[in-house]
Parts: structure tokens; C-alpha cells; sequence
């Protein structure tokens, strides 16, 4: 069997995980994080990010380039984790639990629709949504929302919004709010379900070509945004990796 393990990077607690255990974390009331390689590779630069990282219950591997890139400088072998596994595995879990309360906090109306839609595609049948408004990350406040959950008290909260701001806000829920429940910080990993973004399935995501796809499908949003990533072979060459 294999054995979970916390493995600390640039001070993140990354959870090394078989998939298929990782249903036993759904309940945990927990705050997850997905960090992508772009935003990882300059995490020098955004300090409030990295502290809420650093925060975060756990990080998935999310990102295959950091799973290959510590295979190959540091001979760390990791199971990778993406938004869209997770997802996949929670939605299969939720098929089975519909009286759970999903929370989604959706960045526009269209996204907010076709994520409701979806969900209730599947089976769920309670859901409330809050379309987010444009936050500071420098100083991130959304009083409404901590109302709005601290009222409905639901069991998930979804933040489908951009990374680098929706792991504040992870942290900012997790901080202020005065009920407990699970934060997954899965970003815009439902739009592959929901058609809004390119069209990433099992045989893709297993290959680590997510990026490649989400480039084809959208070259002027995320080429210059993968391409930031180079810069984390040498973060990661220089960085002393704990395992425990």
C-alpha cells in the first residue's frame, strides 16, 4: 500500500497521496489548495500568496511539471493530483452523498449558471452560489460572503476562481469564518467539466498534457503563462525538500 506522505516545499505542506484515498479528506472541513507551476515559479514576487500556501491544510500536485521536475533533480517520486482528478473523484462522491450542501463561488454569472447546472446534472441537489467581485489581493474583505456561508452553513465551499486570489481567499474563509466547513481551492478545474474551458479528460490528464491542451484551446491566455514557469527548475534545484 502506499503511503501518504507531507513533503514541505518552499514551506508548503504538498500532500503525497494515492487518488484512491483521497476521499477520506472530503469530510476533514479542510483547506485545500492546487497550486499551478506559474504561479509557484514566482511566489518570490506575491508574498500574501505564498503565506496562504503556506497556511493551507495541505497542496495537491496539481501541477505534472512539478511532479516531473522533482523526479528529475531530486529523485522524489509524487503521485500527481490535479484539479480535474480531485474534481472528478469529489463529483463521484457527491453522486452518492446528494443531501451534502456544496457551496460555489463562482467569478461571473455565466460560470455560476453552467456550474449549478452541472452539479445538479449529477445528482446534487443542494447548492448555493456567490458570484465573486473583483478582490484586492492585498487586501482581500468580502464581509457578504462570510455572512452568506456563516447563514447556510454548507458542508463544501468550491472557490472557481483564478489562481494567485482564490487561495486568499481560502485563507481568508478559513480565518473569519465561524463554522466549519471543507474550502477546496480547485479554480477553474470545474470549467473542464462544464465546457467553459478546453476540452481535458482522463487520457490528458494522466500524460501531464493538461497545459498543452489548455494552450490550444486558448494560446493567448496561457502560453506566456506556462511559459513563466521555467523558472521553477532552478527554485526547485536549490530548494531543500523535507519528506515526513
Amino acid at each position: 500500500m502506499y503511503k501518504t506522505k507531507i513533503i514541505k516545499i518552499f514551506n508548503i505542506k504538498f500532500l503525497d497521496i494515492n487518488p484512491a484515498f483521497v476521499s477520506n479528506y472530503f469530510n476533514k472541513k479542510i483547506f485545500l489548495v492546487f497550486p499551478a507551476a506559474p504561479t509557484l515559479a514566482d511566489i518570490s514576487n506575491h508574498k500574501i500568496y505564498h503565506q496562504a500556501l503556506k497556511k493551507a491544510d495541505y497542496a495537491m500536485f496539481d501541477s505534472g511539471y512539478l511532479v516531473l521536475l522533482l523526479r528529475i533533480f531530486k529523485h522524489i517520486k509524487v503521485n500527481k493530483l490535479s484539479g480535474y482528478k480531485f474534481l472528478n473523484l469529489f463529483f463521484q462522491y457527491l453522486k452518492l452523498n446528494n443531501k451534502k450542501l456544496v457551496f460555489t463561488i463562482d467569478p461571473n454569472k455565466e460560470a455560476s449558471v453552467l456550474n449549478q447546472r452541472y452539479l445538479k446534472k449529477i445528482g446534487v441537489n443542494k447548492i448555493n452560489s456567490y458570484i465573486a467581485p473583483k478582490y484586492d489581493s492585498l487586501n482581500l474583505q468580502d464581509i457578504k460572503l462570510l455572512k452568506e456561508i456563516n447563514l447556510i452553513k454548507p458542508d463544501f465551499v468550491l472557490t472557481n476562481i483564478g489562481g494567485g486570489v482564490q487561495e486568499i481567499l481560502g485563507l481568508y474563509l478559513k480565518v473569519n469564518l465561524k463554522v466549519k466547513t471543507s474550502i477546496f481551492c480547485t479554480g477553474g478545474a470545474i470549467a473542464f467539466f462544464t465546457g467553459q474551458q478546453a476540452p481535458i479528460n482522463r487520457f490528458f490528464d494522466n500524460l501531464y498534457l493538461g497545459w498543452f491542451i489548455r494552450i490550444l484551446f486558448n494560446p493567448k491566455i496561457f502560453l506566456f503563462r506556462y511559459l513563466k514557469a521555467f523558472r521553477l527548475i532552478f527554485l526547485i534545484i536549490k530548494e531543500k525538500i523535507v519528506i515526513r
